[in-house]
């Protein structure tokens, strides 16, 4: 049981605009606009001016320093937030006032700040301009931007070995420039060698983290949520010792303007054809689709716009692919989920819902196979957590203290314990040096960690729904969307028989402030 810090990393992201004292606007008695400074033949206060500095913090939130210069003489000091939200305070003389502010939507703001000596009646004005942290969601019908095979997107050519494929993301299509953040399906395909694969935003330093993990011969998958370049890109990092080929595909973006936020759910199971759960009992058909019911259904509201959804595809014979989509759209030539026969394999998806409220289903494989859709959250206009991507931290790994995590238990991660307005995480989930076959499953703990400590915890319920799927000796990674919960508490469960190596790295939050 541990309680990783995420604070610094949260902190890392707040963002200062100012806009210093002399770009004040003095207001005399006879209203008319004056530089700062520049004195009336009635003004007593002839230097009266503001300096601010606006600090963006968590997903919505401003801190803001106000710097008065004045005589000896009472201040009232009026804010304007620029959304329509205004408060005041008071002072005496120069002097520093600091106050905060939520936003109701994250965007671009201009706040007004009005200095008013109240004996004189003379004012001063300044303003600045805010962008809030954290974004919004707008799903984006899936879509292939890179296929280095063809030369979709990129030259046609493997990426070498410690190299790299730049993704277009923003003005790509109906996708704006100025995106935040993206979500794309990465697939690493025609491997001779183990690697992994790094996604980031293009003009930035690589992380040492890694999004997927591949072996030789392996078709391997994963959802990353990654930031854009401020040029638009983002890049995909080839850790192998030999070329490969790369696929990107997208499924929606993030954007500093108000659009769908997020909302987690404790991960319910809402597909599974082995017993007719949401569709016909029985495996989908080679090349055959179904379609589900989300929207309006079990807790998801018929205004989401998007789900995030865990897929497994079980019981396959013969080699494959899954493609997720909305019902209503044509099957795009984006996958998500490549399988092989007989395998069990996972991977997290962000999925536009139907006008209907549904989503479809297509299994690419030439044989039936078992199909399992665990629903983790949605994406709709009343939503109101936003997403605030982090540089990537590191909150687990096993293989430094040299103690794994044993069959039939479970790691709790105190990750939000006691920062009530962190509603959801996104990590990058990653099973190592496996010493059996299993599956890793991660939900909320009703326990906090002083629980834990005090030896007050409660017994924990076993999850019904699964994140990843690992065989014996197989380095496997998903991206999981876990919910806060009540207390912050995130548990892994392993559910196999023998030991796991766990790592665990934090890649942005969703914050509700």
């Amino acid at each position: 049981m541990s309680q990783p810090d995420l604070d610094s990393a949260v902190e890392a992201k707040s963002t200062t605009f100012d806009s210093p004292a002399d770009r004040s606007v003095k207001v005399p008695a006879n209203g008319k606009g004056k530089a700062a400074g520049t004195p009336a033949a009635s003004d007593a206060n002839p230097n009266l001016a503001v300096a601010l500095q606006a600090a963006t913090f968590q997903a919505k939130s401003l801190r803001l320093d106000m710097d008065v210069t004045s005589a000896v003489t009472p201040v009232l000091i009026d804010i304007n937030w620029g959304d329509g939200s205004a408060s005041n305070a008071n002072t005496h003389g120069s002097n520093s006032v600091t106050t905060e502010h939520v936003y109701s939507e994250v965007g671009t703001y201009t706040v007004k700040v009005t200095v008013t000596d109240t004996v004189n009646q003379t004012s001063a004005e300044n303003s600045v301009t805010v962008i809030t942290a954290g974004s919004d969601f707008t799903p984006y019908n899936p879509t292939r931007l890179l296929d280095t095979r063809d030369g979709t997107g990129a030259p046609k050519a493997k990426v070498a070995p410690y190299a790299y494929a730049r993704v277009k993301v923003g003005g790509y299509g109906a996708i704006p420039a100025g995106v935040t953040a993206v979500a794309l399906n990465v697939t690493v395909t025609n491997s001779r060698s183990g690697g992994h694969v790094t996604a980031f935003a293009e003009g930035t330093n690589r992380p040492t983290t890694s999004n997927l993990n591949y072996e030789p011969g392996q078709t391997v998958p994963n959802l990353v949520i990654v930031p854009v370049g401020a040029n638009g890109y983002v890049d995909l990092y080839n850790g192998g010792w030999e070329s490969v080929d790369l696929l990107a595909d997208v499924t929606g973006y993030f954007t500093r303007s108000a659009a769908n936020g997020y909302t987690a759910l404790s991960p319910d199971r809402f597909v599974d054809t082995r017993t007719g759960l949401g569709t016909l009992k029985g495996q989908v058909a080679g090349y055959g689709t179904f379609s589900t019911k989300i929207a309006g259904n079990r807790g998801v509201p018929a205004g989401a716009k998007a789900v995030a959804v865990n897929v497994t595809v079980t019981n396959s014979v013969s080699d494959g692919h899954l493609t997720v989509f909305p019902t209503g759209k044509a099957a795009p030539t984006a996958s998500n989920l490549n399988f092989a026969a007989g395998q069990t394999i996972a991977n997290s998806v962000i999925v536009p819902v139907g006008t209907d409220g549904q989503i479809s289903i297509r299994n690419g494989g030439w044989n039936p196979a078992d199909v399992i859709v665990d629903i983790v959250g949605y994406y709709s206009p009343d939503s109101v957590s936003a997403y605030l991507p982090l540089d990537p931290v590191r909150v687990e790994d096993t293989r430094e203290a040299k103690k794994p995590l044993p069959g039939r238990h479970y790691s709790a991660l105190g990750l939000g314990d006691g920062q009530r307005h962190t509603t959801g995480f996104v990590m990058n989930t990653t099973v190592t040096n496996p010493q059996g076959a299993g599956f890793l499953a991660v939900a909320p703990d009703p326990n906090t960690i002083a629980d834990y400590n005090n030896g007050t915890n409660v017994e924990v319920p076993s999850p019904t729904s699964s994140n990843l799927n690992f065989t014996a000796n197989k380095t496997v990674a998903n991206l999981v969307q876990a919910g806060r919960g009540s207390t912050g508490v995130i548990d892994f469960f392993n559910w196999s028989d023998a030991n796991i190596d766990l790592i665990v790295d934090v890649f942005g939050i969703y914050v509700d402030n």
